[in-house]
């Protein structure tokens, strides 16, 4: 946001800076109300950073609402992205090329367009996020999950560069947990999976799995993390500054 970038630029502190954030987002929840006056559409916005670290597999709507969710509920999240603050990623049923036709509309996943406005909204609860935090945060030491933050900014360099958001998960053998992509893409005759990983650790378990399981469909493999470029067997580790480039 250049309002964001301006304040840092004129006060070198990121507190001033997370004040202009939180100004940015009460105007999008302005806005929401506009979509809908009884905000709903502000209270899905606002759920997006807690929905995302509850690894479910798709967006919860009746916990976001608190019930039941809405007849209408489709046309507010299509509001939402043709207001472009939100970005959908989509279950895919059967991963394969053309991904729109196994797209499953009633999974799916919400991301913050902006990776700064989402690190604000992940904080709300606070009156102001302190210098503190985002050094912390900018130096990996925060103790907080960030693989969610890293997982946004993965889909808004994705969908920057011009992609549409897929995931998909599988069940483990043992039927108690899943595996899940993060992301698919689409790429000649191939899908690539993506995981992203919000330190340099390499595992990569769920793509192995994914590769095994649809590995006549598969071409390239990426991890993204925050370490250097690196290969570990066929898959390519790379920094997530490199995401939309792939």
């Amino acid at each position: 946001m250049p309002q964001a970038v301006n304040a840092y630029l004129q006060t070198n502190n990121l507190q001033q800076v997370d004040n202009i954030k939180r100004e940015i987002l009460a105007l999008y929840d302005d806005d929401f109300r506009k979509i809908d006056s009884q905000g709903r559409a502000s209270r899905l916005f606002q759920s997006i950073p807690w929905q995302l670290t509850s690894n479910a597999r798709r967006y919860q709507l009746k916990t976001a609402l608190e019930g039941r969710a809405p007849d209408n509920v489709d046309t507010i999240i299509a509001d939402m992205e043709d207001s472009m603050v939100v970005n959908i990623s989509y279950h895919s049923s059967d991963p394969n090329v053309g991904m729109g036709l196994t797209r499953n509309p009633s999974n799916y996943k919400m991301y913050l367009l902006d990776t700064g406005l989402f690190v604000t909204l992940s904080f709300w609860d606070k009156a102001y996020t302190e210098n503190i935090i985002y050094s912390k945060l900018l130096s990996d030491k925060l103790e907080a999950n960030l693989g969610y933050i890293y997982e946004n900014l993965v889909a808004q360099m994705l969908c920057a560069a011009g992609n549409e958001l897929y995931y998909y998960t599988f069940p483990t053998d043992s039927n108690k947990h899943n595996y899940e992509v993060d992301f698919l893409l689409s790429r000649g005759s191939k899908l690539v999976p993506i995981e992203v990983k919000s330190s340099g650790y390499k595992s990569h378990k769920s793509i192995d799995i994914f590769c095994e399981k649809f590995s006549s469909r598969v071409g390239e493999r990426y991890l993204f993390y925050t370490k250097d470029y690196a290969r570990d067997g066929i898959t390519v580790c790379l920094p997530v500054y490199m995401a939309g480039l792939v």
